[in-house]
């Protein structure tokens, strides 16, 4: 399942970026409203945890603005604020949940399981191309020969290629969307992950192939 993580306290987003990441949760982070905004409409995302006050655009403008655009996935909103009235207009604006900081992680993962119950379900959550299947809320690799279950990393890489098949991502894309811009991460991470996601087809029966285009990037492409 793939989260956006709007939250501009650098140490809050990556206590939760750990969290969600260690539960099977695929997250990108981005730290202002706008942003957050921006990937909500350009992404596919199966849940979005908004904080309220962001810079640019605050978390209640982000969800109107989502939502005014037919995109209805769940989405939690956090705040430091205790006010009534900043609930319940999260909640009339479309929120799916409100948690107030702070908050234990127990708390946070189980109101994230209620509000995607219904999507991990949805007969849409399936990625199919060629004779593999990606079950987005299992993180499942399914093909002719078996099934394997992917580290979140290599779920985020599938999921981006199966999203996008036959087109070439750059390395420097893979890291910007899978890593995140401000990742510390060495470029190699893309090339190891590339090279377990191609063992893992081989091991399913996939008719399908990653091809690397010499200094153009990599594409999901069916076998001849």
């Amino acid at each position: 399942m793939r989260i956006l993580l709007a939250e501009d306290e650098k140490s809050m987003s990556r206590a939760l970026c750990a969290i969600l990441t260690k539960n099977n949760y695929a997250v990108e982070a981005v730290a202002d409203g706008q942003d957050a905004l921006d990937f909500l409409l350009s992404g596919q995302y199966d849940c979005a945890i908004l904080d309220v006050m962001m810079p640019k655009m605050d978390g209640f403008t982000v969800l109107r603005k989502i939502r005014e655009k037919g995109i209805s996935i769940p989405v939690m909103m956090l705040t430091a604020r205790t006010e009534v009235d900043d609930k319940v207009e999260g909640l009339d604006l479309g929120a799916n949940d409100y948690l107030t900081k702070p908050f234990e992680s127990r708390e946070l993962l189980a109101r994230l399981r209620a509000i995607t119950r219904t999507t991990a379900t949805a007969p849409d959550n399936t990625l199919r191309f060629g004779n593999i299947d990606l079950n987005r809320a299992t993180f499942e690799l399914s093909g002719p020969s078996g099934s394997v279950r992917l580290a979140a990393k290599e779920y985020q890489m599938m999921e981006y290629l199966m999203s996008n098949p036959g087109a070439l991502i750059s390395t420097d894309r893979f890291m910007e969307k899978v890593w995140g811009l401000d990742s510390d991460a060495d470029i190699n991470v893309v090339w190891t992950n590339l090279s377990y996601l191609r063992r893992k087809l081989s091991s399913i029966g996939a008719n399908v192939k990653i091809k690397a285009a010499r200094n153009a990037g990599y594409s999901l492409e069916i076998e001849p």
